[in-house]
């Protein structure tokens, strides 16, 4: 399937691991010119000369000013961003009964500002060409919340009213929004909360394995180029009438619609 994207530039939010790495791959294999982002500026330029087209830009998007400054060199190189990826680290594990003000306030930051920030700094010229894709890597816990996870469930519930009402204002201009919710894809976080799973409850990480795949209609974990694929589908000239919309790549895990 042509997803109609060949040329088009994107700019993905910490994407040297993980599900933003995934999301880079997948777009590049499309043809498109990425931007990869990282703190690890090294490892930013491995990815890049791994992908076709692809720039590296070593960055911390959570510090001051940093997004617009990454943008720019973006588009230096590359020219004007046609897909922007918004996606970052989450906050540490915490039950909600525990939760403070620091923690809430942390959250935020991750979570929501540098998202709002890059939205900002791309948007208006999206909207004049008429075409972009705005696409966050969420959370299932924005349908039903994780345990143990009050903080990053807050802050990506945050995010993902943001996103659903500005998808709202620019559906006219043809530039769609959209979230894309991992269930338990096997990436680092994910092995890393299940190992936080296995302190908290004195039981192995391959119990916590096991159980986890029990509850996955799918049997199994998902691929980081399952969501990479889906993700690319989100971006695509080919699903230009979907915006608002907050897809699951779960394998079935969370059981309403």
């Amino acid at each position: 399937m042509d997803l109609g994207i060949t040329g088009k530039t994107a700019f993905v939010a910490a994407s040297t691991s993980g599900l933003g790495l995934a999301v880079a791959r997948a777009l590049a294999a499309d043809g498109v010119r990425v931007a990869i982002t990282g703190r690890r500026r090294e490892i930013s330029e491995q990815i890049a000369e791994s992908l076709p087209g692809a720039v590296a830009i070593g960055v911390d998007l959570g510090a001051p000013d940093a997004v617009a400054s990454a943008v720019d060199q973006a588009e230096e190189r590359l020219g004007p961003i046609d897909i922007a990826v918004l996606n970052g680290p989450g906050p540490r594990p915490s039950t909600a009964a525990a939760l403070t003000s620091e923690d809430l306030a942390n959250s935020f930051d991750r979570l929501v500002r540098p998202q709002h920030d890059l939205v900002s700094r791309v948007l208006p010229e999206m909207r004049q060409r008429r075409w972009g894709r705005i696409l966050a890597v969420g959370a299932s816990g924005i349908v039903a919340p994780l345990p143990n996870l009050a903080s990053s469930n807050a802050g990506r519930a945050a995010l993902a009213g943001y996103l659903k009402t500005l998808a709202a204002e620019v559906a006219r201009d043809a530039v769609t929004v959209n979230l894309l919710l991992p269930g338990r894809i096997a990436t680092d976080r994910v092995a890393e909360l299940d190992a936080e799973t296995a302190k908290r409850r004195g039981i192995s990480v391959d119990e916590v394995q096991q159980e986890s795949r029990e509850s996955i209609p799918a049997g199994r974990y998902g691929t980081p180029e399952e969501f990479g694929a889906a993700a690319a589908f989100l971006c695509s000239a080919s699903a230009s009438y979907i915006t608002g919309v907050a897809l699951r790549c779960d394998g079935g895990l969370v059981r309403s619609l």
